[in-house]
């Protein structure tokens, strides 16, 4: 299965116009797309399915609560599909079932253990100021965040460790999430420091466990795999644009396709 996959678009501040890449089967919106919510109008009657995990970014001063159904019934006015600790299946052209996992997968701020997690959670006040969010009517706050996090964690570990019921086979399964699984897609331009784990979480064994893992929310594009337990590999994908002002689109590659 051949996947278009772009994140991290922002759209509230950035030029950019999307377009269908040649061959692919399904379009992967991996977060941060629009805050405002208005770009998604620019992917209504892609010619393929389009997959959405809302970023942090979609949530910015909003309360999350009633913000998620209202995101959703917007991108479904659209005709995309979002997915926040979500499935959905999908057969191709060739007759291969792909299971798709979808959820923010907010960081729950133990990407570097537990020892370190006080510094992260105070690092990560600035973010969350930034985005003015509510949950329940009380800041969005870092440890609001990191409580969502483990939801989101606790949800895909559930689905990944389930057995398949017999009559519904699947060939893969792909998470795709906001967030990063990983300090292997941490931005090195600025190393790894606290504000880190405000961007990659440690969620290798969950990967071990999906064949693909897709995500953003790091302006930094990567494409590495990771070994399995038995055998063979996962891959994980970023496909960021970020900023242009800051070099970040530089070697963006937009019609770029991803064989899961």
């Amino acid at each position: 299965m051949r996947l278009q996959i772009l994140s991290d678009l922002h759209l509230e501040t950035e030029a950019f116009e999307p377009e269908p890449a040649a061959g692919a089967d399904l379009l992967v919106l991996a977060g941060d797309i629009d805050s405002t919510w208005q770009g998604y109008a620019r992917f209504a009657g892609w010619p393929v399915p389009v997959l959405v995990v809302p970023g942090n970014h979609e949530f910015d001063r909003r309360e999350l609560r009633t913000a998620l159904p209202a995101f959703r019934d917007h991108c479904a006015g659209l005709g995309l599909q979002v997915l926040e600790r979500d499935e959905w299946l999908h057969t191709d052209a060739q007759g291969r079932r792909v299971r798709f996992l979808g959820t923010v997968r907010w960081s729950d701020f133990e990407v570097f253990g537990t020892a370190l997690q006080a510094k992260a959670l105070k690092a990560a006040g600035y973010f969350q100021k930034v985005m003015q969010a509510r949950l329940d009517g009380q800041v969005f706050d870092a440890a609001a965040v990191r409580e969502e996090g483990l939801a989101c964690r606790a949800w895909l570990q559930d689905q990944l460790s389930a057995a398949r019921p017999p009559a519904e086979p699947v060939d893969s399964t792909v998470v795709i999430t906001h967030f990063a699984p990983s300090l292997h897609s941490a931005d090195p331009r600025y190393g790894q420091q606290a504000t880190t784990a405000s961007f990659c979480n440690a969620d290798e064994g969950l990967i071990a466990a999906a064949d693909a893992w897709i995500h953003g929310h790091v302006h930094w594009r990567s494409d590495y795999r990771l070994p399995r337990p038995g055998g063979g590999f996962s891959r994980v994908i970023c496909q960021a644009r970020g900023l242009p002002r800051k070099g970040e689109s530089e070697g963006f590659e937009p019609l770029r396709l991803f064989e899961v």
